[in-house]
């Protein structure tokens, strides 16, 4: 069952209504906005705009693409990395996508961005990492096709319409690329993190202590116990809260090895 989640959809109400305060308030509105585009020639100037970009919208098609697919993709995403681990993605894939542009900008000339693209297209590799063989229905022409086929499919076009200007329309095909390429990343080295600290967990539950216990069974329980359950969704907090209860009353290898990986999980968040 579909079901929105805290930063999605603050995220959605904070694009909107940016889109159309600003354009309710005519030359102040324009000269506001132009205070936030990112453009790469200026960026020491205006050093807040590799984030602030990420709230401007060059038309209501251009906000609309972008936030039916932060709808769509974004919740389950959310879900499954968490508050922190989510909003990393996300913002880190808007300013890579700023970076990578900004490459381009040294061969092509000056430019200017806007949109929330790169970021969402972060999201979207994140779900195909995730959910690589999940089959999506292509907008508006009901398509069905794997997650990681149509990123794939984006990643290849945004690299060739990004080379070729007379195919580029005007779209920063390079910040779409570089927000599913720094998207990718982050997953693949959070991932690298996990398996080092699982790896160094299972070597600490082998050594004994000096109590004839294991030292790391009750630090691993204070180290659950300082999750921030407020910030989590609230499908990840109720699980939380039962599997500390669990671990509380029967010890931390009372919980099965999926179990712990959550909550490990949750702890990194």
């Amino acid at each position: 069952m579909y079901q929105m989640t805290p930063w999605v959809t603050r995220l959605l109400v904070a694009n909107i209504a940016i889109y159309f305060v600003l354009g309710s308030l005519g030359g102040l509105g324009n000269a506001i906005a132009n205070a936030l585009v990112f453009r790469p020639g200026s960026v020491l100037q205006t050093p807040w705009t590799p984030l602030t970009y990420m709230f401007l919208h060059g038309g209501f098609g251009h906000l609309f693409g972008n936030m039916i697919g932060l709808f769509f993709f974004g919740p389950r995403l959310e879900q499954r990395l968490g508050t922190k681990g989510f909003l990393t993605l996300y913002f880190a894939a808007g300013m890579g996508g700023a970076f990578f542009e900004s490459v381009l900008a040294l061969f092509v000339g000056p430019v200017s961005m806007v949109g929330a693209s790169a970021g969402v297209f972060g999201v979207l590799a994140g779900f195909a990492y995730f959910w690589p063989r999940e089959t999506i229905i292509l907008f508006p022409i009901p398509i069905p096709i794997q997650a990681w086929i149509l990123v794939s499919v984006y990643v290849v076009w945004s690299l060739y319409a990004g080379l070729n200007s007379s195919v580029g329309g005007g779209v920063a095909h390079f910040a779409h690329l570089g927000g599913a390429v720094v998207g990718l990343a982050y997953l693949w080295w959070e991932d690298r993190k996990r398996g080092a600290a699982k790896r160094e967990f299972q070597r600490a539950m082998q050594a004994p202590s000096d109590g004839g216990g294991f030292v790391t069974e009750r630090s691993t329980i204070e180290r659950w116990k300082g999750i921030s359950i407020d910030a989590l969704h609230e499908l990840n907090r109720e699980e939380v809260e039962r599997l500390l209860l669990k671990a509380k009353s029967n010890g931390a290898g009372s919980l099965t090895q999926s179990e712990r990986a959550f909550m490990d999980r949750m702890a990194a968040s």
